[in-house]
């Protein structure tokens, strides 16, 4: 039986080590498969996996997440980007790297973002831009650039010509650019 976010959390608060099995049973194969597409490794991505659950293990408490899933993904994704910069300096994933490539155009370089802009208010505009997106749009946006996600796997999830997809990905791009520019001006 697997149990309910609120109740793992709740483990996590007890500080009763059942937490760790739970969350492993509930979410696994779903961490594993984030760190797999940034890091392309079993092992390392294995590695990603138990640091996640030791941060997640270190947060809880203070902090109690309202959706266990999205705290969980984004350690890893985290952990697996840092492990992703740390070994393939070199030599990179292409997926990876073109990903955020093509991010990097919508943002504003003539000066260090940290110092120019409050992360929060990045983060509530680019929320607040995918929220306007057609569903459609924000699935093959989010793929691409929070899963890593190659065109070639996205145009076979939607059904779409691997152009289409870079058309969509391409406008999506241009259309994040002046909302944040509008936004808060990056």
């Amino acid at each position: 039986m697997v149990l309910e976010d609120e109740k793992i959390i709740d483990l996590y608060w007890e500080r009763s080590e059942s937490a760790i099995t739970e969350t492993d049973k509930k979410y696994r194969s779903r961490c594993m498969y984030i760190a797999n597409r940034i890091l392309n490794d079993n092992s390392d991505a294995e590695e990603c996996l138990n640091d996640t659950y030791l941060t997640a293990w270190n947060l809880m408490p203070p902090e109690r997440p309202k959706f266990l899933a999205s705290f969980l993904y984004k350690i890893i994704r985290n952990h697996s980007l840092t492990r992703f910069k740390y070994y393939n300096n070199s030599k990179r994933k292409k997926d990876v790297c073109i990903s955020t490539e093509e991010l990097e155009e919508c943002i504003d370089r003539s000066g260090s973002t940290e110092e120019k802009y409050d992360e929060n208010e990045v983060v509530a505009a680019i929320n607040e831009f995918l929220d306007s997106l057609k569903k459609d749009r924000r699935f093959i946006f989010v793929r691409r650039y929070w899963y890593f996600d190659s065109i070639t796997d996205i145009s076979e999830k939607c059904s779409m010509t691997e152009e289409n997809v870079r058309a969509i990905l391409s406008r999506v791009r241009k259309q994040l650019k002046e909302h944040l520019k509008r936004r808060v001006g990056v």
